[in-house]
């Protein structure tokens, strides 16, 4: 049981009353956790990486016994306007149908949660098509679709305040039902383009260094693609310090509410899993909102997303795996959620070289007595 969970009473929360609650990792409890691994049964540092994920889970829990009781992914699905320019080889209507594959358990993330017990939380955040009624399916709808970037705004900052509070609140009922990992998942035709636009915003790079292949652009298709980024960048000019600027003019409804996902998971003391460059994206507005989350964030892996390496070393993260992927829909978070279980099971679970009556190789036996003379 996590001891330290913020509790919010039962009415939905503000975006301002998330960011105020989001405090840093707890120190001493990172403390206590780098103390039990040196006492655990095994050489220091023998278990690499699983031995820094393990300590950060204890300042994020507030305990040296970081125990995981449950995982969710939030998969949050949106159209973009910028499609209109042949940015992606796929039809926009592919969105709304593969937000119904999610509910019929037929995607990658749904396969790979079902092995993994790993509850799926599927959000409409502005899908443009119809998507039939599903008892699982959240309607947090700000509109069917964003506007074409590359000619004006994304959405209005209400829509945008609107996105990131969904997202808080989605992270607030996924803690509150019992999740100590919350993974991030996207669904958009054309939401790579966005993400791109954000990555050189924040990371200050060129749209030439965030910008990648998406669903499989050709050299060509990629040049044009680029093209579209900075023509993106150009009119809207986001300000780079101002987060709710960025992702109203550059954004997308689905990363918006990504974004409110680490602030809500950070505010009730989480582990957010990120995914890819989606929610890469979202976590890079989630750290200009509120510094503390960089505290709360795992990177899952590394996707093969050209920007999405720019997006880890700006938000100083290390991945956990690196398996070429790039498909989105939370798969790669889920993946990575039993790597982060384990962390925490031997934490918790081996034995200190005193409870398992092991020596220690600082335990030297006594000096053998001299020969008489």
């Amino acid at each position: 049981m996590i001891s330290q969970a913020i509790s919010f009473n039962m009415q939905p929360i503000t975006l301002a009353q998330a960011i105020a609650r989001v405090a840093p990792a707890d120190a001493e409890a990172r403390r206590r956790a780098e103390a039990r691994q040196l006492r655990l049964t095994k050489p220091p540092g023998s278990l690499g990486r699983l031995e820094q994920v393990s300590v950060q889970l204890a300042g994020i829990f507030g305990t040296e016994n970081p125990r995981i009781r449950g995982k969710a992914v939030i998969v949050a699905a949106a159209d973009h306007g910028v499609v209109a320019q042949g940015v992606t080889g796929y039809p926009q209507a592919v969105t709304g149908q593969m937000v119904q594959n999610f509910l019929e358990g037929g995607a990658a993330v749904s396969a790979l949660s079902r092995l993994l017990g790993v509850r799926q939380i599927i959000v409409d955040a502005g899908v443009a098509s119809g998507i039939q009624d599903h008892p699982d399916l959240r309607r947090l709808s700000s509109g069917h679709g964003t506007g074409d970037i590359s000619r004006g705004p994304a959405m209005s900052t209400r829509q945008a305040q609107q996105c990131l509070t969904a997202g808080v609140n989605l992270a607030v009922e996924a803690a509150r039902s019992g999740a100590d990992l919350i993974a991030m998942g996207d669904m958009g035709i054309g939401n790579t383009t966005a993400a791109s636009a954000i990555a050189a915003t924040v990371t200050a790079k060129s749209a030439r260094e965030t910008t990648g292949r998406g669903t499989g652009r050709t050299p060509d298709e990629l040049e044009h693609k680029v093209e579209v980024v900075q023509r993106a960048l150009t009119v809207n000019r986001p300000d780079p310090d101002n987060p709710l600027d960025v992702l109203a003019k550059v954004g997308g409804f689905e990363i918006g509410v990504l974004a409110g996902v680490v602030l809500g998971g950070s505010a009730m003391r989480r582990a957010v899993v990120l995914d890819g460059f989606i929610s890469g994206a979202a976590a890079l507005l989630a750290l200009l909102l509120c510094p503390a989350t960089r505290d709360y964030m795992i990177a899952s892996h590394r996707s093969d997303e050209r920007g999405h390496q720019v997006i880890l070393t700006h938000l100083a993260l290390s991945p956990l795996l690196d398996l070429r992927m790039r498909l989105g829909e939370g798969s790669g978070a889920v993946l990575a959620m039993p790597i982060i279980e384990a962390a925490s099971a031997c934490l918790c679970e081996m034995a200190t070289f005193d409870e398992a009556g092991v020596s220690d190789r600082d335990q030297n036996e006594a000096p053998a007595e001299s020969p008489s003379r």
